[in-house]
């Protein structure tokens, strides 16, 4: 019984994966680009720059660029690290409202290893609103992409 009720776990999580993972749900460009173009890799060093098309992956029918080749080798070797949460929208408004909505690839937070994106615009950056109470809206953005990635 434990080993099939194991087995019904590793298949849901690998079944929700996959699920995450359909271009359909990211924020994309028309030409199913991620990140308006910007290197996944360099947010992790703090400063994020376009990517080059000469420097690309392509994974699960989503392009990434990447500024150098190291970068995209970084990518290839662990696509999960470097890929934005929530698809690429914005943490906040998936947090407080289950929203899809735009970001400023510049504005972004790296909680736990993962890359979170926010709306930063007309006199509004919701990173500053996240940090007033980023443990809640967490939890609640967790939840709300759970729900649009069923």
């Amino acid at each position: 019984m434990k080993t099939l009720m194991l087995a019904i776990a590793i298949l849901f999580s690998v079944s929700a994966f996959g699920q995450s993972e359909k271009a359909e749900h990211f924020n994309l460009s028309d030409r199913k680009i991620a990140l308006s173009g910007y290197d996944a890799v360099s947010y992790f060093n703090g400063d994020p720059v376009k990517g080059k098309s000469q420097y690309k992956a392509v994974d699960n029918n989503i392009t990434y660029y990447f500024s150098n080749a190291s970068n995209l080798k970084s990518f290839k070797e662990n696509p999960g690290k470097y890929k934005p949460q929530y698809g690429g929208w914005c943490a906040y408004a998936m947090g407080k409202t289950g929203e899809k909505v735009e970001v400023n690839p510049k504005t972004f937070k790296i909680l736990d290893d993962k890359l979170y994106l926010f709306y930063n615009k007309f006199f509004t950056n919701t990173l500053d609103t996240w940090n007033e109470d980023e443990r809640n809206l967490k939890v609640k953005a967790d939840k709300n992409w759970g729900d649009i990635i069923k």
